[in-house]
């Protein structure tokens, strides 16, 4: 029999060293690893709405359907709908399995190797581990102290191998907008920006017009977060027409299934219902900010998202994961140095505030004594 190559003869060497993303752990793991009880789980680690989709979703995805058939290749009603939601021709619009292979077709029809792509960081860890896989080199500019984009550093960045800068607005997970001033400047520059509005719906503020004045503008937006569909995997992009053509002939032709084409449809049509959880989410986000605030271990970043980031000022960030974990509370964790001090939460629930809230007083005390 055949002996099976050595890693370093079967794998690309950019595979083999690449860090790429860790995303957070599914709660029957954690519920395993910690010996709660499931149901005990809070979890606030991932941005996830917790009202869930809409009651014409829930009835789409519980009615019998066309299983047996593949999804519409061409995702038309899907897009006829986003292009009623949006403002935006029905032909700039292509629609993903989540942003992230949004983001994966981008780099595959724009990349040659030796290209650069700028990423302002903090941010989205995507952003940073998959250019490598399309030959493309990053080239990371840190913020300003107070997570502002340094746009003067972005432009002295670029160079003739700039391919692409990413953005997020509002960022993950700082919760800070991009404004129009530093978008405009960087699209007057002539690189291709891609705007990540993922959670454009919490922040009631869309950059999405200035496509009508640069043609070098991407904005990708997500089902993931305002309509509580995670774990269909929508992510939809607007594009300039001539980029939106090049992505239909490296899209896998059926990349969408039919019940997350059938979701957008039905999220959509009932937009006033899901908005209103929007909204209460946007209300709960203030009170656990200032919940947050009045702990002085901590320091909460005013956030446009539905996550607020939090600076342990004292004590150790992951020891008060650690501990909210034992008290069956997920909240996200970073090994970047850049974030290693910051814990990110989730705004779930009104009772998920009030158990969070009384689980950080306790841990500040414990820290005290």
């Amino acid at each position: 029999m055949r002996r099976i190559a050595a890693e370093r003869e079967l794998v690309r060497r950019v595979v083999r060293e690449l860090s790429g993303y860790r995303p957070v752990e599914s709660l029957e793991s954690v519920a395993r690893e910690t010996g709660l009880p499931l149901d005990s789980l809070i979890k606030l680690d991932a941005n996830e709405n917790p009202y869930g989709p809409s009651p014409r979703v829930l009835d789409v995805l519980t009615r019998p359907d066309h299983y047996h058939l593949y999804p519409d290749a061409a995702q038309e009603a899907a897009r006829r709908a986003l292009s009623a939601y949006t403002g935006v021709e029905v032909g700039q619009i292509i629609v993903g399995n989540g942003s992230d292979e949004l983001i994966d077709l981008l780099l595959l029809a724009t990349i040659e190797p030796g290209d650069e792509v700028i990423v302002p960081v903090p941010t989205f860890g995507v952003y940073l581990a998959r250019p490598p896989l399309f030959g493309a080199t990053v080239r990371a500019v840190p913020r300003l102290d107070d997570f502002e984009l340094d746009v003067a550093q972005i432009e002295a960045a670029i160079s003739e191998r700039t391919k692409l800068v990413f953005l997020a607005s509002p960022n993950n997970p700082t919760g800070k907008l991009v404004t129009s001033q530093q978008l405009v400047r960087l699209l007057r520059t002539g690189v291709l920006v891609v705007l990540d509005e993922a959670y454009y719906e919490f922040a009631g503020r869309t950059l999405l017009p200035l496509g009508r004045e640069f043609e070098n503008l991407v904005v990708l937006r997500t089902f993931s977060k305002w309509a509580g569909l995670a774990g269909l995997r929508i992510g939809y992009g607007i594009f300039p027409p001539v980029l939106a053509e090049a992505l239909w002939r490296v899209k896998p032709p059926f990349n969408v299934n039919v019940l997350a084409l059938r979701a957008i449809e039905a999220a959509l049509a009932d937009l006033s219902v899901q908005m209103q959880k929007v909204i209460r989410i946007r209300l709960e986000r203030g009170r656990l900010f200032r919940g947050l605030r009045r702990l002085d271990f901590l320091r909460p970043y005013p956030s446009r998202g539905n996550f607020i980031l939090v600076h342990v000022t004292r004590g150790d960030a992951h020891d008060v994961h650690r501990r909210l974990l034992a008290r069956g509370i997920l909240v996200r964790k970073y090994d970047d140095p850049l974030l290693r001090p910051y814990l990110r939460i989730t705004v779930g629930l009104p009772e998920h505030t009030d158990r969070l809230l009384q689980a950080l007083r306790e841990i500040a005390a414990e820290v005290a004594s």
